[in-house]
């Protein structure tokens, strides 16, 4: 069937004013905007009891459903017209005759408009094209809609517009809504799996006096009551981790970061994380638990551990790879010497030369880091997780026994984009100290994103923190491989925009 469609020489102004003419009728009939109408079954559930029944089996069923959602096409023929209703399962097909509903209720159908919302009664039966559809007995229009909604063919394609006005990409693109419904279904599987692991879920505060447990630059807000600035979170993992000194061996959290970051299709300023920490472990035990759980995510959302992003297949049944920072860099720097990893002054003009920076305050691990994100890391397509961090850009995270320059940490790439990051926590808290004292000289010289100094955090550590590891995830990160999804913006309801004009 075809949509019906205003008149191309109608612009949206005169088309709004018909409808709004069309609902002063309503509510001069008194019928505008009504709340009784009760939907009994969905679209969904009629296509999945009758829609393989044979047109002769159905023609004596009379078995009544009351069905509601809103009208994507309509097709009218003299007394007989068709229409399309979708509610949230998915479309069906309406047949309403003017012999069956009375004359006045057809002519209420024939003047309704494509996106209005509609309650229907009726009974199933198939056309002579096999398509199931209702043989609709009442029909009412619950609700105007004022606006006209995209045209069928040129669709709503614009993504400022399908940004900024989510609701309306979700009525007219129906792929959408499945990305948002496998996203919902990959955050209850990672609840149940960690739930099943014995982990306990809780909260932790969102507005904190310190901004800790990142580098990261904070929103700031003043509170009146206390007279003082605070900050919106930019990870939990502080919280949590005092938790885990107070007795929650197995703890997690999913739930808003806030970080005062640019926009780009890789970073809104509000995402969504998965922290999880657990005692008597270590990284190499919590990345084992993060290779199954991606694993286990993708089979559970998208039925195989074999999926395809942005035109790439990907097979999750494979075993991640495990590279070292080092061993990353000089994989994807053919005929860099070793060495030059070793020597500062080399690392820098190479840091340079590759287009990164190299302020004379970065030591050793910080222009190895620097090289890493500049040249491997988007070169990490395939599940790959990233260890040996340096100690100089790993302020939480435990040295290694054998070598204090490094830390035990990683990081896990997939598709070229950070995805998760753990480590053996640092359980010293004169250490911690420290570190946190090295993180407030680098803020003093300029590091908008360098730490401040927690105090009541190193006191938690001086009752005993057990020996842990613990993992931030980026959920929407994770969504975006699983739904083939190009941009952040793509798996958040409503990312953040930049201003309308």
């Amino acid at each position: 069937m075809t949509e019906q469609h205003q008149p191309p020489q109608l612009d949206e102004n005169h088309i709004i004013a018909t409808r709004r003419e069309k609902l002063e009728r309503m509510r001069a009939e008194g019928g505008a905007y009504p709340n009784d109408f009760r939907r009994d079954t969905l679209a969904e559930f009629l296509h999945g009891s009758y829609g393989e029944a044979e047109a002769a089996v159905l023609e004596g069923e009379t078995t009544m459903f009351a069905l509601a959602g809103r009208l994507m096409a309509k097709r009218v023929m003299g007394k007989a017209s068709f229409g399309q209703l979708q509610d949230m399962s998915g479309r069906i097909q309406i047949f309403v005759q003017q012999n069956a509903v009375g004359e006045a209720v057809y002519d209420q159908f024939k003047h309704a408009d494509v996106g209005d919302v509609l309650g229907v009664t009726g009974t199933v039966f198939k056309t002579k094209t096999g398509e199931l559809s209702v043989k609709v007995a009442t029909l009412r229009v619950l609700v105007k809609g004022l606006r006209p909604l995209p045209e069928k063919w040129a669709g709503l394609t614009d993504t400022e517009v399908r940004y900024r006005q989510r609701y309306l990409d979700l009525i007219v693109n129906p792929e959408v809504r499945a990305t948002f419904e496998k996203r919902g279904k990959a955050v209850r599987f990672i609840r149940n799996f960690l739930d099943t692991l014995g982990f306990v879920e809780v909260e932790t505060p969102m507005l904190q006096p310190i901004p800790g447990g990142a580098t990261a630059r904070p929103f700031v807000t003043h509170y009146n009551a206390l007279g003082r600035d605070f900050y919106m979170r930019i990870a939990p993992e502080l919280y949590l981790k005092r938790l885990v000194v107070g007795g929650f061996e197995k703890v997690y959290e999913i739930n808003r970061n806030f970080r005062n970051e640019g926009l780009s299709t890789r970073h809104n300023p509000e995402f969504t994380m998965l922290e999880f920490y657990q005692a008597y472990a270590d990284y190499q035990d919590a990345m084992d638990l993060v290779e199954t759980l991606v694993r286990d995510v993708a089979i559970t959302v998208n039925g195989a551990g074999q999926l395809s992003y942005q035109g790439r297949d990907y097979d999750l049944d494979k075993p991640f790879n495990r590279w070292t920072m080092k061993e990353a860099v000089l994989r994807y720097n053919p005929g860099l010497d070793p060495a030059v990893l070793e020597d500062r002054e080399q690392l820098a003009a190479f840091v340079k030369s590759v287009g990164g920076d190299a302020k004379p305050s970065y030591g050793l691990g910080k222009l190895l880091t620097e090289a890493f994100e500049q040249t491997a890391e988007e070169q990490l397509l395939d599940p790959t997780f990233i260890t040996e961090y340096p100690t100089e850009v790993s302020p939480l995270a435990r040295c290694n026994d054998a070598n204090p320059e490094i830390t035990d940490r990683f990081e896990l790439f997939i598709g070229g984009r950070e995805t998760a990051n753990g480590f053996s926590e640092l359980n010293d808290p004169d250490d911690q100290a420290a570190r946190f004292h090295a993180q407030v000289a680098a803020k003093h010289a300029g590091d908008d994103e360098a730490m401040v100094f927690d105090a009541d955090y190193i006191r938690a550590l001086e009752y005993g923190l057990p020996p842990a590891a613990g993992v931030g995830l980026g959920i929407d990160r994770l969504v975006m491989f699983l739904t083939d999804s190009p941009s952040i913006r793509d798996v958040l309801l409503f990312p953040q925009m930049r201003p309308e004009v």
